[in-house]
Order: structure tokens, then C-alpha cells, then sequence
């Protein structure tokens, strides 16, 4: 090679000789990314309601690009409906202790544990003044309801496979019950129930869907 010359494997645009190495182009995709935008959404709902998040501001608590978000999220409705149930599988989580009465006893202790903190609260408010003011905020709020009593529906599909519920009981119809209760307390500045108000509360519920064979 002349003095000067230029070595072919360094120029621009060349590949590299390594055989059987490939190089990737770009930043590697961030695999936390999706559970850091749910959350900081949720966050944000929580703290200021939906009108008052923005996917940008969503971006910035998660730590990731606007594009990131803008990807994954094609509107800000459909980010906050995954933030909430993310919040709700966090804070309500669908139990299976393997009875009726158990998993009632469970859920009904963390929604009362999550209306009675200062964030559930807060949330619970918002999301009232909101849905009562905008129509179309309200519509998303009843989507994420839907979307969580699908899961929660499970409870009482297993409980009906096991004998424990009357043959006419509506589980849907009464779903609505104990957050209708949570959220009037919560915007009237009602007491809450008690933990240990509990099993006198499901005791109400499963004596009217509870099968009478079953104690």
C-alpha cells in the first residue's frame, strides 16, 4: 500500500470485515418503557385528573421520549384508560382464595383501603367533578369501569361453578354497589367503612345472591 493511501476497510460508509458480526443501528429498544408510561399516567390522573394530563408531560415523568409515548398511544384517551386499569390491578387486584365470601372480603378491603388514602380519594373526586362536567370524559371513565368488571366478573363465574350463588342472581347488576357507596362517602366527606365493618358488608351482599344451601 502506498504511504497516504487510504485503507479501503476504513472509509466511510464500509462495512465492517468482522465475518459474521452485525451491528445494530439506533438505540435499543427500552423493555420498562411501557410500565413507566402506565404508571406516570396513572400518577398524573390521580394527582390532576384528565384534563389536565398531557402525553407530554406523561413522557417526561416516565423518563422517555415524546415519541415513545406517541407510538404506543395514538390518543391520550386511550393512554389513560390503560393507566387506569393499571392502577386498579395494582390497587384492587382480582383475589382467588377459592370462596365466594373470601374473595368478596378481599376486594372489599383494598377498594376500602384505596378510597380511604389520600390519593384514592383525590382520584375519586376528580374523576366524579369530571365525569358529571364532560360527557366524553365520563364515557372514558365508564369504559374503564367495563373493562374492570369484566375482570372482576371471574369472581362470581367461579363462585356460580361452585354452587354458591342463586340460580337468578344478576353478579353485574350488584357490581356497581359497593363503589357507588365508596364514591358518595368519599365526595360527601362521609366516614368510610371500617375494616372491620367488612364481613357485616359482604354478609349484606351474599344474602341477597348467595344460595340458601350454602352458609
Amino acid at each position: 500500500m502506498k504511504a497516504g493511501s487510504e485503507n479501503p476497510s476504513t472509509r466511510r460508509g464500509q462495512h465492517d470485515p468482522t465475518p459474521g458480526v452485525v451491528r445494530r443501528r439506533g438505540r435499543p429498544r427500552d423493555r420498562d418503557a411501557d410500565a413507566r408510561i402506565r404508571h406516570a399516567a396513572a400518577q398524573l390522573l390521580v394527582e390532576r385528573g384528565f384534563d389536565r394530563m398531557t402525553m407530554d408531560e406523561v413522557a417526561e415523568h416516565a423518563g422517555v421520549a415524546k415519541a415513545t409515548v406517541y407510538r404506543r398511544y395514538s390518543s391520550k384517551e386511550d393512554l389513560a384508560v390503560d393507566a387506569l386499569e393499571t392502577l386498579f390491578d395494582v390497587e384492587i387486584p382480582v383475589p382467588n382464595t377459592g370462596s365466594l365470601r373470601g374473595d368478596l372480603e378481599r376486594v372489599y378491603a383494598d377498594a376500602i383501603a384505596f378510597a380511604s388514602s389520600p390519593a384514592g380519594a383525590a382520584f375519586t373526586r376528580l374523576a366524579a367533578i369530571e365525569a358529571c362536567r364532560d360527557p366524553r370524559v365520563a364515557a372514558l371513565y365508564r369504559r374503564m369501569i367495563d373493562d374492570r368488571q369484566e375482570c372482576v366478573a371471574v369472581i362470581f363465574e367461579r363462585a356460580r361453578a361452585r354452587g354458591e350463588l342463586r340460580p337468578d342472581a344478576n353478579p353485574m347488576a350488584i357490581m356497581d354497589w359497593l363503589p357507588g357507596m365508596l364514591v358518595l362517602r368519599v365526595i360527601t366527606n362521609a366516614p368510610l367503612p371500617t375494616p372491620e365493618q367488612i364481613p357485616e358488608l359482604v354478609d349484606m351482599l351474599l344474602r341477597g345472591i348467595g344460595s340458601p344451601d350454602r352458609s
